[in-house]
């Protein structure tokens, strides 16, 4: 792209999202839409706005008696909130909140799954200036004390157990057995939900406690009760994980201005039809898509959205329909992993389903085949509904682009290009990695945990972005995403780092060396095979692999198990870890066992045979 035509193109996009913030309110204007100062920028300099009177107060005259959230539990029981009903729990568990010492800058874990209490806390968070990172309920207690380690709260906000696939899974036992880990953590709010006896220490807190009405003569916070802290644009609000890209553990803080901006120009132009479109997000709450798509997005547009906990096949694998049909959800955002699943457990939604409502299936965080693709058109969509693909990071904030997007005004152009190792855009047919070329307002303000800054996303091509994306430009212009350039896929929608569990499987005594591969996988996208070379007194089987699956659960969670366990008697000597590698996928896509050996010459033939 020449420099004339990449600066008209940058202009065009900062004009662009300087009109889609109007979209949200300000208390005091913006100075600047954009400026270069930093690694990604300064986003509205001089503005001063506060995310949760951005999502409740401003709807309140016009929407107080309006679902804000229609809630659904893995038992059935369901929940409508309206704005106004969701206004008051904020401010008073954001009252709650300044009681127990948070302050503005202050970090609030939140270990939740989707309830309606985890909405509360993230925009009580919003609204007193704390900065939240929700982490999943399901994470067992080793990930989750590394986890609070890293991120130092004075508050978390736990559940005495979660409902998960029809099983109840120890939440409040986990945080406990990990607080004795983690120093720091001054209180501990605990949601009731499935009706468990919990241990009770010291500091610990019931929330419904917290949010019920005071007693005749009971002490309130005084002064700013309930009043919101009105924060710079670049003020931190929420922070993330991401898998250990570049071989370190890193998190993602997200400014409260350009985050919020983002998140609700893709909802309002990328994944809405009308304005009062009802939305549902069937994704992860401590995903990022989650948090922007189904939370921050809709409420900052006075939408509702559909909240489901845990899966989706309980307590009957007709539920995503049933749900569908019941709050006729016209804009469904989902991973191809729950599609998949979907799609597994019946080939045609029943034909008493209403799925008339929907208007928009959008699939996001990995690819989707085609085949899915066209079972999600003709079965589910009924022709009716427009199917499309997503792209976009957890740096980023949630999605960039839709293909193809709704018939609305276009969000503004991010200036997608596919470049070679010298940064010159690749010729059609060529493959480089995926860069930015014109600012986003969803990129990260800050990058923690790795000894790398933000330059290690805008040093590699001076004046882009680089999203560590495979990507190739086809003849006719199009883009097509290949995969990640470094050591992290998706699995079910959310990354996992191939280094990390490798890393992970070579603490085990009886293993020699390691290597982790990705292969394709009908049900999650993608599926990792843990490649292991035994101690000589180890003996491969069943038990074994067992044992090593068992391993990795029990430090970084479910979705980093190894589909499978490849026992090699050697690496061949003379073959490149590269080629290795091609070779070892080879043999794990054409084997989906749980376990298989291989020795050194089969290795060494498959290798040949991907040459």
């Amino acid at each position: 792209m020449a420099d004339g035509a990449m600066a008209d193109g940058r202009e065009a996009a900062l004009a662009g999202w300087e009109e889609a913030a109007t979209g949200i309110s300000w208390e005091r204007p913006f100075d600047a839409v954009h400026r270069d100062d930093r690694p990604g920028g300064s986003w509205f300099a001089g503005g001063v706005l506060n995310a949760s009177v951005n999502c409740l107060d401003r709807h309140l005259p016009a929407r107080a008696d309006q679902v804000a959230i229609y809630w659904e539990g893995e038992t059935g029981d369901r929940r409508a909130i309206t704005y106004g009903a969701l206004h008051a729990e904020v401010v008073t568990f954001a009252d709650a909140l300044r009681g127990l010492g948070v302050e503005p800058g202050d970090r609030v874990a939140l270990h939740l799954g989707w309830l309606p209490e985890t909405v509360v806390a993230m925009l009580a968070c919003a609204r007193i200036g704390a900065v939240h990172g929700l982490l999943s309920a399901s994470l067992p207690a080793d990930a989750l004390a590394d986890r609070l380690s890293d991120l130092g709260p004075k508050v978390l906000v736990t559940q005495d157990g979660a409902f998960r696939h029809g099983l109840i899974v120890p939440s409040k036992s986990r945080a406990d057995e990990a607080l004795a880990a983690a120093a720091g953590v001054e209180a501990t709010v605990v949601v009731r939900r499935v009706g468990v006896d919990v241990a009770w220490y010291e500091g610990d807190r019931w929330y419904h406690d917290l949010v019920a009405a005071p007693r005749p003569g009971a002490r309130r916070i005084p002064a700013a009760a309930g009043e919101p802290a009105l924060v710079a644009a670049d003020h931190p609000l929420l922070i993330v994980p991401l898998a250990h890209r570049r071989g370190r553990p890193t998190w993602i803080v997200h400014r409260t201005g350009g985050y919020l901006v983002a998140s609700a120009t893709i909802h309002r132009r990328a994944l809405t039809t009308r304005p009062d479109d009802v939305v549902w997000c069937a994704a992860e709450i401590a995903w990022i898509g989650g948090q922007t798509h189904g939370v921050y997005g809709p409420l900052a547009c006075g939408a509702t959205s559909v909240m489901s906990e845990g899966t989706l096949d309980v307590p009957s694998r007709s539920r995503a329909w049933e749900i569908t049909e019941r709050y006729g959800v016209n804009a469904l955002v989902t991973t191809p992993s729950v599609v998949r699943s979907l799609r597994q457990w019946v080939d045609t939604p029943p034909a008493d389903a209403d799925l008339g409502s929907l208007r928009l299936i959008v699939t996001l965080g990995e690819w989707i085949d085609p085949e899915t693709r066209d079972w999600l058109d003709f079965e589910v969509g009924g022709g009716r509904a427009l199917v499309a693909n997503a792209w976009g990071q957890t740096e980023l904030a949630g999605l960039v682009t839709v293909t193809p997007a709704p018939a609305a005004p276009a969000v503004p152009d991010p200036g997608l290009e596919v470049v070679d190792a010298a940064g010159r855009p690749v010729a059609a047919g060529g493959t480089g990695e995926l860069v930015l070329l014109h600012p986003w307002p969803g990129t990260f303000l800050e990058v923690e945990g790795s000894p790398e800054t933000g330059d290690a996303w805008w040093g590699p091509y001076p004046g882009a972005y680089a999203t560590g994306d495979e990507a190739r430009r086809e003849i006719d212009g199009r883009l097509t995403l290949l995969g990640r350039r470094d050591q992290v896929v998706s699995i079910s929608g959310q990354q996992v780092s191939l280094t990390e569990v490798g890393q992970i499987l070579e603490e085990h005594p009886l293993l020699a060396t390691v290597d982790v591969v990705a292969v394709p996988d009908e049900r999650r996208g993608q599926a990792l095979c843990a490649c292991v070379v035994l101690d000589p007194k180890a003996e491969p089987g069943d038990d074994l692999a067992r044992e090593l699956r068992g391993y990795v659960h029990d430090a970084l969670g479910g979705l980093a198990v190894p589909r499978t366990v490849v026992f090699v008697d050697g690496w061949p000597a003379g073959l490149t870890p590269e080629a290795r590698r091609r070779a070892l996928r080879l043999l794990c896509t054409a084997n989906p066992a749980e376990w298989f050996t291989v020795t050194a010459g089969q290795l060494s033939a498959a290798a040949t045979a991907t040459d």
